[in-house]
């Protein structure tokens, strides 16, 4: 038997709230570039996972017909033990879980950022702006290009390592 404020909510049609999961937040708030709807829902795919090395950003971009998607991880504060090979494994895995998400897109760019101190005071933002991060690994990946080609090329020079970086990023421990 339907209760009373069921019956009214029946009848004159009351909206029932909604709730966005984390991810579905995470995905608002951290996509940018003018395909800002693509770059959510690709978010929608890629902050449903807890990955070791968390991503920072989503961005999907378009012009003249061509889009292209940004991912952007952090380099430091894993959560949990990383090494080399896991950290070229999870790459692997956003920019195919990008690609699932964007069908039209035709390249998918991931980096790596670590950040750089800057002493209180300091100009962050505008044409005077002191960087605030530093790219420490990168990695572009078009459309059609095979996982074992891929791991292959971010294993030998066909992508950008910060040598300092990776040889101390993959000994710290969470």
């Amino acid at each position: 038997m339907l209760s009373a404020a069921a019956l009214f909510a029946c009848a004159y049609g009351a909206a029932f709230a909604y709730s966005p999961s984390i991810a579905q937040l995470d995905a608002q708030a951290r996509a940018v570039g003018n395909r800002r709807d693509l770059a959510e829902h690709i978010g929608d795919m890629v902050f449903a996972t807890r990955w070791p090395a968390e991503v920072t950003q989503i961005s999907a971009n378009e012009l003249d017909g061509h889009l292209i998607v940004g991912i952007r991880v952090l380099g430091v504060k894993f959560h949990e033990t990383m090494t080399r090979e896991a950290f070229v494994d999870e790459a692997l895995t956003l920019v195919q879980r990008a690609f699932d998400a964007a069908p039209g897109a035709e390249e998918v760019d991931l980096w790596a950022s670590v950040p750089i101190g800057v002493a209180k005071g300091v100009v962050v933002s505008g044409d005077l702006a002191k960087p605030t991060s530093r790219t420490v690994f990168s990695l572009s990946v078009r459309r059609g290009e095979s996982a074992a080609s891929i791991r292959a090329r971010a294993q030998s020079g066909g992508a950008f390592w910060d040598t300092n970086w990776e040889r101390t990023a993959f000994n710290e421990h969470v």
